[in-house]
């Protein structure tokens, strides 16, 4: 029997669809297994090429598989998808993917480690229960509302006023409304504690990385976006260059252009879209920052306010420390910030 050179594997929850080649092209496994009989099936094989999409599960298969003794490449699934030749099942997924692998032009994406899998993990956890903060604010607004109850915009005076009006017997809210507001403060304020817990474990984290605590120094960037921009890019020498990190993250102009006619339109949004927020929303703060007090601010980022919209100087700033973030990471270098 043929050896098998290249193996694609269509990852699930329980029934692992495997489809392998021989160097000439010859199948050699075509076949279903089970997630319990996978690590011992691929432990017997000799080392080879596997590919598998980047999905649920793919970086912890990824780590036992090259420990293995195998080579193994991850692949968005996006682009795993035109190589599937007949209607979609799991067979058609697998030799869709042992096809793709080989590819000269594929994009592969780095499998992470078990610590960037973990502090990965935290920020999912806070990201959710910051979704949930806000959606519960929003709930409490909309019910007093409903009462001609209004309170103004922020989280402060959110915190302020909401015990006030609870108590105050002067705005005729009903008490089963009373009670229901109290109960749902009493949720606001559990889950700010829990966000603070997760966020004192992300800095702690990001004061123990060294790469995190360079990154920190680039103006726009903190503890939260450092630890997930070292955690999602690992190695940024896997990207060819500066420009390349900032398009993965989606925040370069997509391109609609034909007959030699170059169309720049709105940025790609492709990409890790949580650490592409982060990078933003830091940005967003700096310029913030900047109109308020002209001085301390570059002189490139206030001739971009003076004829740009701010939105627009926003994502020019993200997409600025991108490049920066890819240069100190892979220099690991200091950062030194430029007069103008």
């Amino acid at each position: 029997m043929k050896a098998t050179v290249t193996l694609g594997i269509d990852l699930a929850k329980n029934s692992f669809s495997l489809h392998g080649i021989s160097a000439d092209g010859t199948v050699t496994i075509k076949k279903s297994v089970t997630r319990v009989n996978l690590a011992k099936f691929i432990a017997k094989l000799e080392p080879c090429l596997i590919g598998m999409e980047a999905c649920a599960g793919a970086h912890y298969w990824a780590r036992k598989f090259t420990h293995f003794g195998h080579e193994v490449k991850l692949m968005p699934p996006q682009y795993v998808k035109p190589y599937v030749k007949t209607n979609k099942n799991d067979a058609a997924d697998a030799e869709a993917i042992c096809e793709a692998v080989t590819r000269p032009n594929m994009r592969f994406v780095p499998a992470k480690s078990v610590d960037q899998q973990a502090i990965l993990s935290v920020h999912r956890a806070r990201e959710l229960l910051v979704q949930s903060k806000t959606a519960q604010t929003n709930q409490i607004r909309g019910l007093l509302a409903e009462f001609g109850v209004v309170i103004a915009r922020g989280r402060g005076p959110f915190k302020e006023q909401l015990p006030d009006i609870i108590e105050d017997a002067s705005n005729e809210l009903p008490c089963v409304i009373r009670e229901t507001l109290q109960c749902l403060l009493e949720l606001v304020e559990k889950l700010s504690k829990k966000i603070t817990v997760l966020e004192r474990t992300i800095q702690a984290w990001s004061r123990q990385s060294a790469d995190a605590s360079r990154l920190e120094q680039v103006l726009g960037i903190g503890p939260i976006t450092a630890s997930a921009l070292v955690a999602t890019v690992g190695n940024a020498k896997h990207f060819k260059n500066a420009r390349q990190l900032a398009a993965w993250l989606g925040l370069v102009p997509r391109q609609h252009s034909t007959g030699g006619k170059t169309v720049l339109l709105g940025i790609s949004k492709r990409g890790d879209g949580y650490v592409r927020k982060l990078l933003v929303h830091g940005a967003r703060a700096v310029v913030s920052h900047s109109k308020r007090a002209k001085s301390g601010s570059s002189e490139w980022l206030n001739s971009l306010l003076e004829t740009k919209h701010t939105n627009t100087a926003i994502v020019a700033l993200a997409n600025k420390n991108a490049p920066i973030a890819w240069a100190l990471l892979t220099n690991q270098s200091e950062y030194v910030p430029q007069s103008n």
